[in-house]
């Protein structure tokens, strides 16, 4: 599958392609050195992120997981930046345990795009799979401006 590898301000990311959609985004340096249009579009995209607290994404992602996983993944995408939502509420939207919805926003296969680290506990932060854990977390919501709490 064809991957890039970019550099952000929490370490490399890599954005990884399968036919016309993106299907997985992880942080770690895998030097993914692939240059198709998406691949370009989608590193722009981050890069953008990263350099304002407006800028979104727009890119075609395809989830491949269960339907929960992929009902999971819609409902972090549709919290808009900026603002955040707990496990529980999205939990009682989708018929799921809080603790499942936990699991699943841990088997985000987009994360960053697919915003997983919008969602918090109810009492917390809750956790964060990528690299940093919740400093992480911490940093883009700060960065978005999310949760009056954390700035």
């Amino acid at each position: 599958m064809p991957a890039l590898t970019l550099d952000t301000p929490n370490g490399p990311f890599t954005l990884i392609e399968r036919e016309g959609a993106l299907v997985a985004a992880r942080w770690g340096d895998d030097r993914g050195r692939d240059e198709t249009p998406l691949l370009i579009e989608a590193a722009r995209q981050v890069a953008a992120y990263f350099a304002s607290e407006d800028a979104g994404f727009d890119l075609p992602l395809r989830i491949e997981g269960s339907a929960v996983q992929q009902a999971a993944c819609a409902a972090m995408a549709a919290i808009p930046r900026g603002e955040t939502r707990t496990y529980g509420e999205i939990a009682r939207d989708l018929g799921v345990s809080a603790q499942a919805m936990g699991q699943l926003c841990g088997r985000n296969p987009i994360p960053l795009i697919v915003p997983c680290h919008r969602v918090l506990g109810s009492n917390g932060l809750g956790g964060f799979s990528a690299p940093g854990g919740v400093e992480t977390k911490v940093w883009l919501l700060r960065h978005e401006r999310a949760g009056g709490l954390l700035i």
